[in-house]
């Protein structure tokens, strides 16, 4: 099971596909779970693999979930009692399981790498595809002749794959550097990828008049906007090397900044509701056993909970009240 796992996270990686993967660290009597036991969680909720009992699993997906959307990984500690689990850099959540035991569960998001899309093949584009391979990102390239360490190239600034890159997992920056070839055309493919920054390497002045020229080809103000210019940090720089230098700095600082960068958006809030027999959270949306009882539903985990609850469901509405 564990090499089908590592497989699985290895063809997700391939795809750009992000997900979370899950292993046991820790465990205290009396759990099902074994240290080493792992799972795959995927962005679109899929579970694939072992945690422990079923009782797990709600509570994994939404850490899971969260931890994709902030790009951090995060240890989860699952007991009957979080209140003593609690320690630095460990979140302690309420365990269900009717085992009573303890599990703490490591969650490390897998993002797919981040995307340099590269208008021109000057040597400020040539360096900044060194570097950003450097740092571990992907590079498109589009110039009549593609930069050498790019993964993709094209010649046709028009061309599909380009705007649908607007479509793709990985965070996107775009950087035209034509030395004034084709520079209107580099801004309206970049602006169709939807990237979350396009810089323009030109003067103010060579830049004002793309600007005009733009908007007279229909392009909104607003998004032209969007184009910083002269891109890069204010370093000093002077030669290629060191302006390429500038705006990887740029991005990486945009990037990194949980103010200023673009983050996904959050997973929509999910409706749940407690099994009144074992207490457990259950989406209800995937609930696969509900009853009703006097024109309410109810929501459980299992099968068996639902039989109790319908056997005496005054016994279970009681004590659900009480706590």
């Amino acid at each position: 099971m564990r090499a089908e796992l590592l497989q699985l996270a290895a063809d997700l990686a391939r795809k750009g596909e992000p997900f979370v993967l899950a292993m046991v660290v820790r465990k205290q009597a009396y759990s099902s779970a074994q240290q080493g036991d792992m799972a795959v969680i995927t962005a679109d909720g899929g579970y694939h693999g072992w945690l422990g009992g079923n009782c797990t699993q709600p509570t994994v997906k939404r850490e899971a979930r969260r931890a994709l959307v902030e790009g951090t990984p995060r240890l989860v500690s699952l007991s009957p009692e979080p209140q003593t689990e609690a320690r630095p850099g460990v979140l302690a959540l309420p365990m269900t399981c009717h085992s009573g035991g303890t599990v703490d569960i490591y969650l490390e998001p897998v993002l797919p790498a981040p995307r340099l899309l590269l208008f021109g093949d000057s040597p400020c584009a040539r360096a900044l595809a060194q570097l950003a391979k450097a740092v571990g990102w992907s590079v498109d390239s589009v110039a009549a002749d593609p930069v050498a360490h790019a993964d993709r190239g094209y010649t046709d600034y028009a061309a599909p794959e380009i705007a649908a890159l607007a479509a793709a997992n990985a965070r996107k920056f775009a950087v035209i550097a034509t030395m004034g070839e084709a520079d209107e055309d580099s801004i309206v493919a970049a602006l169709s990828a939807r990237p979350e920054y396009i810089g323009i390497v030109a003067s103010r002045r060579r830049f004002a008049e793309i600007r005009e020229s733009l908007l007279g080809r229909g392009v909104s103000a607003e998004a032209l906007d969007r184009v910083k210019n002269p891109a890069g940090l204010d370093i000093g720089a002077r030669v290629p090397e060191e302006v390429a230098l500038s705006i990887l700095a740029e991005i990486v600082q945009l990037r990194r900044s949980p103010a200023e960068a673009a983050q996904p958006e959050p997973p929509p809030t999910e409706i749940s509701a407690l099994d009144p027999v074992c207490g457990m959270t259950v989406v209800v949306a995937r609930a696969r056993h509900r009853a009703e009882h006097e024109g309410h539903p109810y929501y459980f985990c299992n099968a068996r909970c639902r039989e109790r609850f319908l056997a005496e469901p005054a016994r279970y509405l009681g004590a659900a009240a009480g706590t």
